[in-house]
């Protein structure tokens, strides 16, 4: 978990933009990319280059998701009638993961996935340690009782950082929330661009 907890902050010198709106983020200080050739002007990046960086900002501010199960995603966006990228941005979303970071239970999406996975959350009442499960519209995500005293969630609950967006309906003391619906992209309260059209014209190409 380190390990990937750490990365979180290469992502954002990588792509030069402090992704999560986090104070703590290396981009505040240094815009730069890493490494020794970070501050070489930048030569003009191709469409490519273009489509494989939004893709890349897109996985990684759900937490690094792996190819394989970001690409799954995008063929169940494509296949669901509507706009795919539209699609694409509801179902992760939906992600069980990316409603307990939304919801405010801990202070980001690597820590939401270690919560999910070590048992703390229920779904409806009934424990749910799968990261990627799908929520449904009416859900109720709850933490549970014993783990609501951790310190990890008292300082994420009392956070001005961020706000909890109106597709999440708050209820229990900020100890739970229903899913109202899978949001559009206008409605997602992402820090930076996100341009799923791009990260389509990726893997349609």
């Amino acid at each position: 978990m380190s390990k990937r907890h750490s990365a979180k902050y290469k992502l954002d010198r990588a792509m030069g933009e402090n992704l999560w709106g986090r104070a703590k983020s290396p981009v505040n200080k240094r815009s730069y990319g890493p490494g020794q050739h970070g501050q070489r002007r930048k030569s003009k990046t191709s469409d490519f280059g273009l489509q494989l960086k939004a893709k890349q900002k897109l996985k990684g501010y759900y937490g690094n998701i792996t190819e394989k199960q970001f690409r799954r995603t995008y063929d169940e966006a494509s296949r669901r009638k509507g706009n795919t990228s539209e699609n694409l941005i509801s179902l992760l979303e939906s992600r069980l993961d990316a409603i307990v970071y939304r919801a405010k239970f801990v202070p980001t999406v690597w820590a939401a996935r270690q919560f999910v996975n070590h048992g703390h959350v229920l779904v409806n009442g009934k424990k749910v340690n799968i990261a990627s499960y799908r929520c449904k519209a009416d859900d109720v995500i709850t933490v549970k009782e014993k783990s609501r005293n951790m310190a990890l969630v008292l300082e994420a609950l009392q956070s001005s950082e961020r706000d909890i967006p109106d597709y999440l309906e708050q209820g229990d003391r900020g100890f739970s929330v229903r899913f109202v619906r899978a949001p559009e992209l206008a409605e997602v309260p992402y820090a930076v661009k996100m341009e799923p059209n791009l990260v389509v014209e990726y893997y349609a190409s």
